[in-house]
């Protein structure tokens, strides 16, 4: 195995040409389970919101023109001639020398233009007496001043935060059209790693990557399967990954595509259907090992077991895909430029993906410090960084003080930015 490592950009031309993703369908789903769901269409708003005039204040409703001259010594005089409240049709209509009293959120009534705060006006009987003038529209929030009828308010693609709920309910909405999530089954492999929670016999460690490898298809808008740890053993794979094909839009493993003997992933996905394994390793440090493959139509992502390794090359290979069947818009990870802290040697003939985190020195600059791998094994090395330096594979170092562009796991706050010693 790895006889002919394929290139990053042969690795990512390889699945793209194989597996072009697609969203894996639309479903509608109420309102209230819509949220982190990728809408499927655009929204245009079939109702202006507000669907009327309304006021902003306590106050009287008047015709502007009636407060003219209203001084705070010499105030203007109106008549009552009703009430608006919330929630109701106004009966009531402002004529020449009227007012109505007037809520906040009410309707504006016929023949009123503009809402005198309560504050700036005296009331004896039914006489209003008005100290400052207003405005036509003054204190009033027009019919569709916030959503117009036939504006589109939210666009396919878009994933439905609070506020997008928000908009919807809005719009009297109850259900929204959402892209379907893709299933993805992951599976780690290994005689070596236990189910966490369960009692850890000697010479075994926990499974990191099954639960950490979850979140990230969480994260990209799918649904996990989680199944669990398969022995490396060829019928016990050959069967395990046979039911997760079955049962899901993509398949994710980790472990047993190195070249131990017990690495057995390659010839058991050739064994399953064709085409089978495109490729089987890639000029990369970290994930190497990463193998790819396709069984009759189904996309399978071999990941090396390597915590850091295997969150990375989901990171690079996996993420982009689930976040096209799902619907998504596909943004480019955030970057900003920085300033190497110390000298970076990659590994020759490969592309390297330096683990940094970031800080300030005491003259401002933004520094970007390798963090300490010890062995890729270690999931501290991805916890601790806040994104990655690539170098390409013809680049003999990095010396320190060289600008470097800093690819960011996920946006980071000004004040994370901000950090100094």
């Amino acid at each position: 195995m790895f006889r002919k490592l394929a290139s990053f950009e042969e690795a990512k031309k390889i699945i793209e040409q194989n597996f072009p993703p697609k969203p894996v369908g639309v479903e509608q789903v109420p309102l209230s389970e819509a949220h982190g769901r990728t809408l499927a269409k655009d929204m245009v708003a079939t109702t202006d919101v507000p669907p009327f005039n309304r006021s902003t204040v306590d106050g009287y409703a008047v015709k502007a023109s009636d407060t003219f001259g209203a001084e705070e010594d010499q105030p203007t005089t109106l008549r009552l001639c009703g009430q608006v409240a919330v929630g109701e049709y106004p009966r009531v209509i402002v004529e020449v020398g009227k007012a109505a009293e007037i809520v906040t959120g009410a309707p504006l009534p016929k023949g009123a233009d503009a809402v005198v705060m309560m504050e700036h006006t005296n009331r004896r009987d039914n006489t209003i007496f008005v100290h400052r003038p207003v405005s036509q529209g003054e204190n009033v929030m027009k019919a569709g001043s916030d959503i117009q009828k036939g504006q589109t308010v939210l666009q396919a693609g878009q994933r439905l935060s609070p506020k997008h709920i928000g908009v919807l309910a809005a719009l009297g909405l109850t259900e929204v059209k959402v892209y379907g999530q893709p299933r993805v089954a992951v599976v780690s492999t290994g005689e070596e790693i236990v189910e966490p929670g369960k009692p850890l016999p000697p010479g075994k460690i926990y499974d990191i990557n099954a639960p950490t490898l979850s979140a990230a298809v969480l994260e990209c808008g799918g649904k996990p399967i989680n199944l669990g740890i398969v022995p490396d053993e060829k019928d016990q794979l050959k069967s395990a990954l046979g039911g997760a094909l079955n049962m899901a839009d993509v398949v994710i493993t980790s472990g047993g595509v190195s070249v131990g003997p017990r690495d057995l992933l390659p010839l058991v996905l050739n064994e399953l259907g064709e085409p089978g394994v495109l490729f089987s390793g890639v000029a990369i440090k970290p994930g190497k090992p990463l193998t790819f493959a396709v069984v009759n139509g189904k996309p399978v992502f071999s990941l090396p077991g390597h915590p850091t390794s295997s969150l990375l090359t989901f990171h690079l290979f996996v993420r982009p895909i689930l976040y096209r069947m799902a619907g998504k818009r596909e943004q480019a990870t955030p970057t900003l430029r920085a300033v190497a802290a110390s000298k970076i040697f990659p590994a020759r003939g490969r592309r390297t993906f330096v683990m940094v985190n970031l800080t300030r020195d005491k003259s401002g600059r933004l520094l970007a410090s390798p963090v300490p791998l010890g062995l890729s094994g270690a999931i501290t090395t991805l916890a601790k960084a806040e994104g990655f330096i690539q170098i390409p594979e013809n680049q003999q170092f990095i010396d320190e003080g060289s600008e470097v562009t800093v690819h960011l796991f996920e946006e980071k706050s000004n004040s994370v930015l901000d950090r100094s010693h």
